[in-house]
């Protein structure tokens, strides 16, 4: 699927992005590239796959979630440039 020059602005435009003509005529290749690849995998039956939430069937790699105590407030403020009671102390930047 060829996007036009007018389809790469609009996209621009959403995303907050200033293009140079150079830009736009790179990316309108590029999101073609991609918008012919995701059309490719859409061709494929999937209907007898499970939902998995990894590419792998390895086990999480994380830690357990275990409650542990937290750190003294002193401690965590001692190299505080400012603070307030047990909390940091930031400017003010909303009147």
């Amino acid at each position: 699927m060829a996007l036009t020059l007018e389809q790469v602005r609009h996209v621009a435009t959403l995303a907050r992005l200033a293009l140079t003509p150079e830009e736009e005529q790179r990316m309108a290749t590029q999101l073609s590239a991609v918008l012919d690849a995701v059309a490719q995998l859409q061709t494929l039956d999937v209907g007898d796959v499970e939902p998995t939430s990894h590419a792998t069937l390895t086990a999480s790699l994380l830690r357990e979630d275990v409650t542990r105590p937290s750190l003294p407030p002193e401690k965590v403020l001692a190299n505080a440039p400012a603070k307030s009671g047990t909390s940091f102390a930031v400017p003010k930047i909303i009147e």
